[in-house]
């Protein structure tokens, strides 16, 4: 996986305090900013970086089939995230791209970067990290 700069590192970190804050609008923000200094490329960098925040540093290489029990029947940002998460895992950037636009198409971009924010500091929380 490529390593994102720094400062997709201090996006990401600004995305996941305002998240942890509960500052829904906060996460908006740093996406809206992101987007207006580096460009949608950069958004996309943020959130593949978010995704890796949920997945870990130990994780061990190799095809992963992830299991979300019912994802068909869940609202479109959380199947988004379900699906963005498993091409991270799976170091499929074209998928995670393809995802991202599609989503930004639809409209449903930042629905989508909101629950992956909030997925993000969920996982944290559990493992005792945030």
């Amino acid at each position: 996986m490529d390593e994102p700069g720094d400062e997709t590192y201090q996006d990401a970190a600004m995305v996941l305090e305002s998240a942890l804050a509960g500052d829904g609008e906060g996460v908006v923000h740093t996406f809206d900013a992101v987007v207006d200094r580096r460009g949608m490329s950069a958004a996309y960098d943020v959130a593949w970086r978010l995704a890796g925040e949920m997945v870990g540093e130990n994780l061990a290489r190799g095809p992963w089939r992830l299991e979300f029990p019912d994802i068909d029947d869940a609202n479109y940002d959380k199947r988004w995230v379900a699906r963005f998460v498993s091409a991270y895992v799976n170091e499929d950037i074209p998928s995670g791209t393809a995802l991202f636009t599609v989503a930004l198409v639809d409209g449903k971009l930042p629905d989508c970067l909101m629950t992956l924010a909030g997925s993000a500091v969920a996982t944290l929380r559990r493992r005792g990290a945030a």
